[in-house]
């Protein structure tokens, strides 16, 4: 199973569009996690699983989704701002093993990263239009088997692959 993970693109629709037409054949799920600054009927989001974030003032999104997937994969995602993922990850751990997650997707703080802890893999995909850690603005794909979860990172622009970590399960 391909997941295709974006956060933070404050209005970029273009490469929002881009990014579902690259991966469209191989990708089983799109994921937002949020402050795309899009209207919830907007074109560009069309096809995108997601979320609120603090910059979506007209968004009829959820705060949070649980999702069940195949893989024996419980998604938790969220934008991540009313959890203080700035922070730490703490608050977003407790609630993921409230929820039962396995994988949490979110954004807010524009930095690539992700980490296992205690079997719930958390991943951040940066941001597509004002990146932090990293010159690139990037978003994610993370490949689902029974055995690991693979996450690469890739440019936004070009989806040329930046990082790619893989967590055993």
């Amino acid at each position: 199973m391909k997941i295709v993970v974006v956060s933070d693109s404050h209005g970029n629709d273009w490469d929002l569009l881009a990014i579902r037409e690259r991966h469209l054949q191989e990708a089983d799920l799109f994921i937002h996690c949020g402050d795309s600054e899009l209207l919830d009927d907007d074109a560009a989001m069309q096809g995108y699983l997601s979320v609120c974030g603090n910059c979506d003032y007209r968004s009829q999104a959820p705060l949070k989704r649980v999702e069940s997937l195949a893989h024996d994969v419980t998604l938790f995602m969220t934008h991540g701002h009313t959890y203080g993922v700035k922070y730490s990850l703490q608050k977003l751990y407790y609630q993921a093993l409230e929820v039962g997650a396995n994988l949490v997707c979110y954004g807010h703080s524009h930095y690539v990263g992700a980490e296992m802890i205690e079997g719930i893999l958390f991943m951040n995909p940066g941001s597509l239009s004002f990146p932090r850690n990293t010159r690139e603005k990037t978003y994610a794909i993370i490949t689902v088997s029974n055995r690991a979860f693979e996450v690469a990172y890739l440019e936004g622009g070009t989806g040329e692959t930046l990082i790619r970590q893989t967590f055993k399960r």
